[in-house]
């Protein structure tokens, strides 16, 4: 085994970089999850986490990944053979209206080519074409975790509303909240789904669903069978503190840690923050000569950034090299776009030598991996840096 020295960089677009603080906020003893210490601590994580969604309403948590939320979204506001409206626009995309068909739903699966968000021009001539109202819910990916593409959420709802169409809107937010500007209530969204591991920094093991009273008023009479994702034992139990079944103590701590951090930078820096690393890994890509995977310039993620190699070479060989020489995970390209594109997660707990560390590494093994770029990238990405 090679001997490593520094620390590893983890630049895959989540599971991300957990602070010391929050690795130390786990590390305390395990309480009682029903005794009036935990009870206390949950009453103050589910005051603390909406602002993050920029809701006023409930958020649910469970001690499961973001697929369980995915699952918790769709279980507790549709019944068996309720027509989905889901948009194609990458990897995630495709397994959430494949989690949707498994559940007995019926999807219309609206096609993408991964390089653009959802299109609210497509979303408004569906919905006028629905004249029965069969379509009970929109499902939109906000960041596309394969493909570094942020839908316009904002503009999904307005052509909810200009259709005057009753859908439910579901959201995605799992490599978005806490790392790009997402409006819950403001931008009338139902059911939003997140993950701990991700912008709120700490290890997967989290989930969570915000939710609307419209969602609410849908549970009541959904018809998917549910049972630990059932969202009305769980907002019952957390009027006293507690969860209808064991919690996930030690995450919860982290999260309370998390969300201090996020609080005390400031949710509009911390987006800020974000978007400065974004529009400095561009800067360095287009200075390399190569190619963004996003397409629109509306469209790019704050929280990672898709790289798709030139004809003739192979994105996974860059990422192995890089591994190899400089202790350096990157994301690898996801379905169709395995082999074709890496991806920089810049995410997180994260600062600007972070990134120019980072861009250095991936330059350094691009030249090793012969890939033809030019070296002014990283200067590129630096000036954006200084500039800012």
């Amino acid at each position: 085994m090679t001997s490593r020295t520094g620390r590893h960089f983890l630049q895959i677009p989540g599971p991300t970089n957990v602070p010391d603080q929050v690795l130390r906020a786990m590390a305390a003893p395990t309480i009682d999850h029903r005794g009036p210490e935990f009870a206390a601590l949950t009453t103050r994580l589910l005051a603390e986490i909406k602002p993050v969604f920029g809701t006023a309403g409930p958020v649910v948590i469970y001690p499961a990944s973001g697929t369980g939320a995915w699952e918790a979204a769709l279980v507790n506001t549709l019944s068996p053979g309720d027509r989905v409206l889901s948009f194609e626009t990458g990897h995630f995309a495709t397994l959430w209206q494949d989690m949707a068909r498994a559940l007995g739903l019926d999807v219309d699966f609206v096609p993408g080519d991964w390089r653009h968000g959802a299109d609210p021009a497509e979303l408004a001539l569906r919905l006028d074409a629905d004249t029965t109202h069969s379509i009970k819910a929109v499902c939109v990916v906000h960041n596309e975790t394969s493909t570094g593409v942020t839908s316009r959420i904002a503009e999904i709802r307005q052509v909810l509303d200009d259709t005057d169409h009753p859908a439910l809107l579901l959201v995605d937010t799992i490599s978005s909240l806490g790392s790009i500007d997402y409006r819950h209530d403001e931008w009338g969204v139902d059911v939003t789904v997140a993950g701990s591991q991700k912008g709120l920094m700490l290890p997967p093991g989290l989930s969570f669903n915000a939710v609307s009273d419209k969602a609410l008023e849908a549970s009541r009479t959904a018809r998917l069978a549910k049972s630990f994702w059932d969202w009305a034992p769980v907002i019952e139990a957390n009027r006293s503190g507690a969860f209808p079944y064991t919690p996930a103590t030690n995450l919860l701590y982290g999260l309370a840690e998390a969300l201090d951090m996020l609080a005390a930078e400031g949710l509009p820096q911390v987006h800020a923050r974000h978007a400065r690393h974004a529009a400095a890994t561009r800067a360095a890509v287009r200075g390399w000569g190569l190619e963004v995977l996003c397409a629109d310039e509306r469209e790019h993620s704050g929280s990672l950034t898709a790289v798709l190699m030139p004809d003739g070479h192979d994105a996974d060989k860059v990422r192995r090299v890089i591994l190899d020489q400089y202790d350096m995970s990157l994301g690898a390209g996801l379905g169709r776009l395995t082999g074709r594109i890496f991806r920089i997660g810049h995410l997180g707990h994260f600062n600007d030598l972070t990134l120019a560390g980072t861009l250095a590494g991936v330059q350094m093994g691009l030249e090793i991996a012969e890939v033809p770029v030019d070296p002014a990238g990283l200067g590129a990405a630096l000036d954006v840096l200084r500039a800012s």
